[in-house]
């Protein structure tokens, strides 16, 4: 569900639907303990209910605070992953130039064939939360094979020829956490925390009482807006892929690489 939202619903609409269908949903609650238990709303337990808030408050905004900033970090991390990815393709590229034209045209194809199958064939599947090893797989095989396949002759072919295995080897290593990182999510019991908590916390503003019935309905709406947008956060940093806050598949074709991506262009 919540990867449908991410991947359907632009951020602005997102936000209106999350943090306006919490608070509705919450005042609804409000409204209906407040009829049929007018007794515990009367205001009478209010010292031990704002003992109550205070203590379940502190502990859920660290829990929540511990899972955003993780989940923050996790989609620096992917982002750092993708560049690094690029980067090293495009190095593997400019240290070809040392090599002979065959080899070249060799390495242009594979180099070719493995970021549009990156960014149009695995970042779909990417964005529904699937890693989709297989799609990419037979064209980083090819790759290696490629590279395995020239013999350097002079000392620099020699030179560049270590290079772009080292950074052949890295790809490859980054492929894998790439995906890995495309399938994570965040564990069971902190999803069972973050949204738990808001189903202790919210229900305990209706116990707060208050007289003046729109004073009561602000309280618990603030309350509603606080968590909901906390949460929003929880569902958009959740997947690093999907969403308009994600990682762009961008770097794959941009500097050495933005030629394998005109239309004009063709794998020599």
């Amino acid at each position: 569900m919540a990867l449908w939202l991410l991947n359907h619903l632009s951020t602005p609409v997102l936000t209106l639907v999350v943090v306006g269908g919490v608070v509705l949903v919450s005042l609804a609650g409000n409204t209906l303990v407040r009829r049929r238990f007018p007794a515990a709303t009367s205001g009478e337990h209010n010292d031990m209910v704002g003992v109550v808030l205070g203590v379940f408050g502190a502990i859920y905004g660290i829990i929540l605070a511990f899972v955003i900033v993780t989940l923050w970090d996790q989609l620096e991390a992917a982002e750092t992953t993708v560049a690094a990815e690029a980067t090293d393709m495009a190095l593997i590229v400019r240290d070809a130039n040392a090599f002979p034209a065959p080899a070249r045209a060799r390495l242009d194809a594979v180099v070719h064939d493995y970021l549009h199958g990156v960014v149009d064939r695995q970042w779909p599947l990417m964005r529904e939360g699937h890693a989709g090893y297989g799609v990419t797989q037979a064209r980083i095989d090819n790759f290696f094979t490629a590279v395995q396949g020239y013999e350097p002759t002079t000392q620099s072919q020699q030179t560049f020829y270590g290079e772009v295995v080292t950074r052949l080897n890295d790809v490859a290593a980054q492929r894998r956490d790439r995906l890995d990182k495309a399938a994570e999510q965040l564990p069971l019991l902190l999803q069972i925390l973050a949204y738990g908590g808001a189903l202790v916390i919210i229900p305990l503003t209706y116990l707060y009482g208050i007289r003046q019935r729109v004073i009561q309905s602000f309280f618990v709406t603030s309350v509603a807006a606080l968590i909901a947008l906390c949460l929003l956060l929880v569902i958009v940093l959740d997947r690093p892929f999907s969403g308009d806050v994600s990682v762009s598949p961008q770097p794959y074709k941009q500097g050495a690489l933005a030629r394998f991506w005109e239309k004009s262009e063709s794998p020599r």
